[in-house]
Order: C-alpha cells, then structure tokens, then sequence
C-alpha cells in the first residue's frame, strides 16, 4: 500500500498536490481542538503537548535527519545545538533584552557555527568514533553550561522573556471556530497561559525546515548526501568533495536544532542544564529510525510517536516506559527500514548495507544464503 501510494502521488498534477498540502495545514491548525485532545491526551493539556515534546521532537527529528537520513553520519550529541539554541535565546532575551526575532536569526547562526566546529576536526572519522566525539560534544555542552556561573550553572536562567506580540487580533468566538478550539483564540499574541500561539510558531518553523530541506534534497546538494551515504569511497573517487558536504550537512542539521532551541526557549520560564540530558539524542535518534531514516513524512511520523505515546499511556506511569522500549525493539525487529521508508533504503537494506552509510548499521539479507559465504584461504 505505501508503494502504491507513493506512486500515486509521483504522478499527482500540481493542483492536486497543493490541495493534499492545503489539507495538511488546515488539519495542523485545527490539531490543538479540545476533541481531539480528549482521545489523544486525556491527562495532559493537549496544547502544551503539541507544541513541547510533539512539535519539538518533529522539529528536531528533521534537523537530525539531514545529518543521518541524508548523509549517513550517526550523530549522538544533537541534543547539544538544541541547547545552544534554548540559551541563546535566554542570554540574549535576558540579559541582553534583544527581540525574540533577533535572537532567532542569531540562534541559526550560533548553532550552524556550532556545527561546522564540531564537524572540521571531527568528520575524517567514521562511524563508532564518530558517534562518541559527537556523543561527547553534547555532553561538554551540557556539563559547561551546568559549571559556568556567568550563565546560571545548574540553576540555569529564568525570567526569559517571551516573543513581541504581533497583532492583538482575534478569532471571534462563533461556529465552527468554537468547535473546531479555534474561537476566541489571539494566534499572533504570546503570553504565559494559552499555548496555541506558541504550538502555531512551531508549526511555522516546521513548514519552513520542510520547505527548506526539501529543496536541498532534490538539488545537487542532496545528490551529494546519497552518494556519500551509499559509499564515502566511491563518492571521493567519482569527485564529489565528501568533506564539504559532510559538514554542510552538520551545520544544517545544527541551525533547525538551534531554531527548534530559540523557539523552546521563548515559551519556558527558565532553561537549565537539565533540560538537555544524552536521552534526548538517542530519542530522536529512535525517531529517525522508526519512521524511516532519509524519508521525511516517515520522520515526523516516527518523532510523533516517540513524544506522544508515552503521554497517551501516562497511566500506566513507570510501566509506559517499558512498555515503549518493548515496541520499539519488537518495531527494528520486524520492520528495520522504518514506519514510513523511501525505496532507497529499502533497497539499501535488502543489499545489506543499513542504508546508513558507514555508520556500522549493516544488516544481512534477508534472502542472502549462509553457504553462499566463501571460506577465507589459509596463508
């Protein structure tokens, strides 16, 4: 059924596509409507929800997923740019009483420095050694933060303000408004009560990573990340400049992290230390995978899962988290590729290479036959 659809949707004329997305839009608009969060998260506040982990780990996922899906680099500090992101939104907000739009073009650039610091001495390593200089980096970031009093220490910084209001106009209280948790709402004025301008800030900011990433993907830029993801070798010795791309990959992934950082921060009271531990990393890393590593619907779809179904079953309080492990583990076992994967990995997976490049992901095929493996000569 994906494939059919998938194929369908190739041969989708313009209209029908921008109608498909006019759809999407209008349904995340309507997403915060208090019917649907009486099924969804009955003992949260659905909004806060939608906007904080559900719109952030989908954030963050497609940031990660520039770094992973596309260019086949195993990136476990991630978390690090999102926290870069929260205090410089904190610092800036703060300390220094900039505006929240100020601080967001800052905030992109804060991270994507981030990235290409982390990445120039690093990215000649593959792999395992990658995976634990980035899983390193993040623990720096969060361990400096914790140590530097100049910065709140492990105390953190609270008092941030929020973002400027853009217009006091709101949706007036009248059907279908009403109905749909739209009625009386201001979605352009930012307070410490109703979340939903917040959550639609979010939204915003995932249209455009979409949008942005996107375009990357079907461009040169793109073309370049498969190829090093399939084989860095083959790709070095076809011309393609490998580091380049590589770290324009993590600079990329770190600016959505710093957004998704910038936009976290202007609603929370207070950013601290805590905020930012190693399991954020590898939940996001989770998310990638389960959804399906390099296919971006898959990815949202992976990260929504990953922040929501621990929520939906809060009643079962230390038991969820179990039982979440469980799903994940019996989900990589029956279905490796992922919820939602493009035929390429796919077909990397059937050729037993993970579809991760040379992130030690290789898996053997299914249909490959043990006696079909030759016997090493003896020397």
């Amino acid at each position: 059924m994906p494939d059919r659809v998938r194929d369908g949707w190739a041969g989708a004329s313009n209209p029908v596509r921008w109608s498909v997305y006019l759809a999407l839009i209008v349904f995340a608009v309507i997403l915060p409507a208090d019917f649907i969060g009486n099924f969804m998260s009955p003992e949260s506040d659905w909004s806060t929800l939608l906007f904080f982990p559900i719109g952030g780990y989908i954030l963050l996922a497609l940031g990660l997923n520039v770094v992973v899906g596309q260019a086949g680099l195993l990136d476990l500090g991630y978390v690090a740019f999102f926290a870069i992101g929260g205090y410089t939104m904190a610092i800036l907000g703060k300390n220094l009483g900039w505006n929240f739009w100020e601080i967001l073009v800052v905030g992109v650039v804060i991270a994507a420095i981030s990235g290409v610091i982390l990445g120039a001495p690093t990215l000649r390593l593959r792999g395992d050694y990658l995976a634990i200089v980035t899983l390193g980096f993040g623990e720096i970031i969060r361990i400096t933060a914790r140590n530097t009093d100049a910065i709140g220490g492990p105390n953190g910084i609270s008092g941030i303000p929020h973002p400027p209001s853009l217009s006091e106009w709101t949706i007036p209280d009248v059907q279908p408004f009403t109905f749909l948790g739209l009625g009386d709402l201001t979605p352009f004025t930012y307070g410490a009560l109703d979340m939903r301008p917040y959550y639609y800030l979010m939204l915003a900011a995932i249209v455009v990573a979409i949008v942005f990433v996107n375009r990357l993907n079907n461009s040169r830029v793109g073309r370049a990340w498969m190829a090093v993801r399939e084989d860095e070798d083959a790709a070095e010795l076809m011309g393609v400049p490998t580091f380049k791309f590589k770290l324009a990959a993590f600079a990329i992934g770190a600016s959505i992290g710093g957004v998704a950082g910038v936009v976290y921060g202007s609603q929370a009271t207070s950013i601290i230390p805590a905020n930012f531990p190693f399991i954020v990393s590898a939940i996001l890393l989770a998310a990638v995978v389960l959804g399906g590593s390099g296919n971006m619907p898959g990815v949202m779809l992976g990260a929504f899962l990953v922040a929501w179904l621990p929520e939906r079953f809060r009643e079962l309080q230390d038991y969820r988290v179990l039982f979440f492990g469980f799903a994940l583990v019996l989900m990589m076992a029956l279905r490796p590729e992922g919820l939602l994967p493009s035929r390429r990995r796919k077909a990397e997976l059937a050729e037993g290479t993970g579809g991760m490049g040379s992130m030690g992901a290789e898996v053997a095929t299914p249909t490959a036959d043990p006696h079909d493996v030759k016997p090493e000569v003896a020397k």
